[in-house]
C-alpha cells in the first residue's frame, strides 16, 4: 500500500527560518465525470511557521486512489506543488512579481514538450516572474498530460508555482493572462484546406467563447494551430469582451527562417539581420520582405545585389523550409516552433530595440498600410514591453512587394468567407484560390 506524505507545521523561533521541503510526495489522480484535473494551489503559511515533510519508509507509489467524496472537497495535486508556501515570506522570493496564469492548449504535443520547460525556467518572462501553467488537453491525451506534469515536477523549477490540467477550456482558461493556443487537428491525406478551416475553426470558436467567459479581460492570445491567421480571426470574433488587438497569429518562425536565409546569403551571423517583416498569411502566399530589411544596419539590397535570388529563391526557401526539414529527419519543426513562440512573447514583454521591429499576425482594423480591415494579417510591430504593440509606419513599398501583399490579402479574405458561419457573419461561401498549405503542416 502506498505510504502517505505527512506535513508538519511547527512554530519557528523569532528569528527568520528558511522554509524547507524534504523527500518526495505522492500525487493523486481521479476521474470525475470524464474530466481529470491536477490543481496545484498555494497553501498559505504564516511567516512564523516552518514546513517540514516526511514519508514513511515504504516507497511512495503513484497514482494513489482518492475517495470520490474527498475529491470533491480537496483539489488534486502533484508532489511539491501541494505545499506551496507564501512567496512573500521568503527572502529570495519576496521581491518576485505577482504570479501570472499561462494557459496552453495542445499541451501534450511535441511543440508544448519543448515550450513548457522554457516557460517554467524563467527564460521567457524573466527570473523574478513566478507562473502558473494551465494545460488543456483532450480525453485522449489526459493521461499524457499527467506525465507532462510529473516531468515539470521533477525539473524543480523555482518559478513554477502551480500546474493544472484539464479537458474543459472553461475550466483551464479561468483567469488566464496568456493563452498559447497550440492544439489543432493536423491536415490528413486528401483533406481539403476548406475542410481543415472548418474543423479547426470549430475548435477556435469554442476556445474563443471560453476565453471570453473566464479569462482575464486583458489576456494576450497567441494562436499557433493552423491555419493560424484565420483561426485567430475566428477566436477573436467569438471573444467580443477581449480587445481584438490582443490576438496574435504566430508568424515568428517564418521571420526567423527569413533572417537565417538572408544571413547565409550575406555571409554574416544572423544577429546582424534586422527589420525583417513577414506580411500576410502563414501559407505559401506569405511575403518575406527584403525591401525594408537590413543587414548590419544597411538595406539588404545594398548587401545582397542578386535580385533574382531575392525575388525568387529567397521567398521559396522561407516557404519550403519546413518541408525540407521533414525530409531530412522525418519530423516537423516542433522545437523551432517552440523557440519562435518564446521569441513572440519576449517581443511583447520586452521593449523593441531602437529602430527594429518584429512580425506578428494581428487584427487589421485601422492599419496604416491600406490592407483590408477585419482580417488577421502579419505586419511589422513594435512594443514598449508592456504586452501591447503598435504598427510600424516607417516602411516602404514597391510594386513587387505590394503585388505580393495583395495576393496574400486576397487569400485571407477568401478564408474569411469560408468561415463566416463561425464568425457570426452569415453563411459560409468557400472559394479558395488554391492549395497554399505550407509544407510540413499536413
Amino acid at each position: 500500500m502506498a505510504a502517505a506524505a505527512v506535513a508538519e507545521l511547527t512554530p519557528a523561533s523569532s528569528s527568520y527560518t528558511k522554509t524547507t521541503l524534504h523527500s518526495r510526495f505522492s500525487y493523486v489522480s481521479t476521474r470525475l465525470a470524464c474530466h481529470r484535473r491536477v490543481n496545484l494551489r498555494p497553501v498559505p503559511v504564516s511567516q512564523n511557521s516552518r514546513i517540514s515533510c516526511s514519508v514513511t519508509s515504504n516507497e511512495v507509489q503513484a497514482p494513489v486512489a482518492l475517495n470520490i467524496e474527498d475529491a470533491k472537497k480537496k483539489p488534486e495535486c502533484f508532489g511539491v506543488f501541494c505545499l506551496t508556501y507564501d512567496l512573500k515570506a521568503e527572502e529570495e522570493t519576496k521581491s518576485w512579481k505577482k504570479l501570472i496564469n499561462i494557459a496552453v492548449s495542445g499541451a501534450a504535443g511535441m511543440i508544448s514538450n519543448h515550450l513548457l520547460f522554457k516557460l517554467a525556467s524563467g527564460s521567457v518572462f524573466g527570473p523574478d516572474q513566478p507562473i502558473a501553467l494551465k494545460l488543456l488537453g483532450s480525453e485522449r491525451s489526459i493521461t499524457a498530460l499527467e506525465g507532462v506534469a510529473m516531468e515539470l515536477e521533477d525539473s524543480l523549477f523555482p518559478l513554477l508555482r502551480e500546474v493544472s490540467i484539464g479537458i474543459d477550456p472553461y475550466d483551464v482558461f479561468r483567469d488566464a493572462e496568456w493563452a498559447l493556443l497550440i492544439g489543432a487537428k493536423p491536415r490528413g491525406p486528401g483533406m481539403e484546406r476548406a475542410a481543415l478551416l472548418d474543423i479547426n475553426g470549430q475548435i477556435f470558436a469554442d476556445q474563443g467563447k471560453a476565453l471570453n467567459a473566464v479569462a482575464s479581460r486583458n489576456v494576450k492570445v497567441i494562436v499557433v494551430g493552423n491555419p493560424c491567421n484565420t483561426n485567430a480571426l475566428i477566436c477573436l470574433k467569438n471573444a467580443p469582451n477581449i480587445p481584438a488587438k490582443n490576438f496574435h497569429a504566430l508568424t515568428r518562425l517564418d521571420e526567423n527562417r527569413a533572417k537565417c536565409q538572408l544571413a547565409l546569403k550575406a555571409g554574416v551571423f544572423y544577429d546582424k539581420v534586422s527589420n525583417v517583416t513577414i506580411w500576410g498569411n502563414h501559407s505559401t502566399t506569405q511575403v518575406p520582405d527584403f525591401l525594408n530589411a537590413k543587414i548590419d544596419g544597411a538595406p539588404v539590397k545594398e548587401v545582397i545585389k542578386d535580385m533574382k535570388w531575392l525575388e525568387d529563391e529567397f521567398t521559396e526557401k522561407v516557404q519550403t523550409r519546413g518541408g525540407v526539414l521533414i525530409k531530412k529527419w522525418g519530423r516537423s519543426s516542433a522545437a523551432s516552433t517552440a523557440v519562435s513562440i518564446v521569441d513572440a512573447i519576449r517581443s511583447l514583454v520586452n521593449p523593441t530595440p531602437d529602430g527594429d521591429w518584429f512580425s506578428t499576425g494581428v487584427y487589421t482594423a485601422g492599419n496604416p498600410y491600406g490592407i483590408s480591415d477585419d482580417i488577421v494579417f502579419s505586419m511589422p510591430c513594435r512594443s514598449k514591453g508592456d504586452g501591447d504593440y503598435e504598427l510600424v509606419k516607417d516602411v516602404v513599398f514597391d510594386d513587387y512587394l505590394w503585388n505580393r501583399i495583395k495576393k496574400t490579402e486576397a487569400e485571407l479574405l477568401a478564408e474569411k468567407k469560408c468561415v463566416a458561419h463561425l464568425t457570426g457573419e452569415g453563411i459560409a461561401v468557400c472559394d479558395l484560390p488554391g492549395d497554399t498549405m505550407l509544407p510540413g503542416e499536413m
